[in-house]
């Protein structure tokens, strides 16, 4: 049991090493309080896992892997335009700020774990677990595997909370919710375009960051453009009467 354990930690530990799931963990790293995400990566992976364990070794057939795909880039898509959303100037700094910190809440935990319950579902990884558990006790892998997802999660954490210190705020959110609408993007053109091949689909699926990213930069610029000039009309006012003269 011991040896099947190991294995099992040893095979999802390096699958997961350059992930999706991996990036992603570090990406809500950037965003959530450590543990927060620590927890639903825990959760989220218990759950995978178990549900791979007993399709590879009660049952030995696939889930409906292109439902799943679909729901799981529905999901990532809606976190990223969500997050974009947050970062849009308001009408002052302070309720900017406010609106930049909002995601850390008590709904971050139920964020974390359905994105990583949707994309794990279907990824490499799960079918890595139901290959092992099909020749090996379905306990021992599951240990095993939730360890090495866990594992590797908490590296990727441990990264983003590291860079985290150096970044300001608001440009760590632009950051993750481009990140997670190039994910949505990947994991929808991995899908429906299987002829793309890998690499073809990760340059193309950098097309709706890009726009977003720029729709995001016009929107920044216009909601920046009455502070300008409010800013310019207290200077007038602010000025003394000999200016005025």
């Amino acid at each position: 049991m011991i040896a099947t354990i190991l294995l099992s930690f040893g095979v999802l530990f390096l699958a997961e090493l350059g992930d999706k799931s991996q990036l992603m963990a570090l990406t809500f790293a950037l965003r959530y309080r450590w543990w927060v995400v620590l927890s639903g990566i825990t959760v989220a992976s218990i759950l995978v896992n178990l549900i791979a364990v007993g399709v590879g070794h009660f049952l030995g057939a696939a889930l409906p892997t292109g439902v799943i795909s679909v729901f799981a880039a529905a999901t990532l898509l809606g976190v990223g335009l969500w997050t974009l959303r947050e970062t849009l100037p308001s009408n002052s700094t302070g309720e900017t700020e406010e609106v930049v910190s909002q995601p850390k809440s008590r709904n971050a935990f139920l964020v974390v774990v359905s994105a990583f319950l949707l994309a794990e579902l279907g990824d490499r990884t799960m079918f890595a677990t139901m290959a092992l558990a099909t020749k090996n006790g379905w306990v021992a892998v599951w240990i095993g595997s939730v360890a090495g997802m866990v594992a590797a999660g908490g590296l990727a954490i441990l990264i983003g909370v590291t860079i985290g210190k150096h970044i300001p705020e608001r440009t760590i959110a632009v950051c993750s919710g481009l990140l997670f609408l190039y994910f949505g993007a990947l994991t929808l053109l991995e899908t429906f375009a299987h002829g793309l091949g890998t690499p073809v689909g990760a340059v193309l699926a950098l097309a709706l960051p890009a726009l977003a990213g720029g729709i995001l930069v016009l929107l920044s610029r216009r909601g920046a453009e009455p502070s300008v000039a409010e800013h310019g009309v207290a200077e007038q006012f602010s000025a003394t009467p000999h200016e005025v003269q």
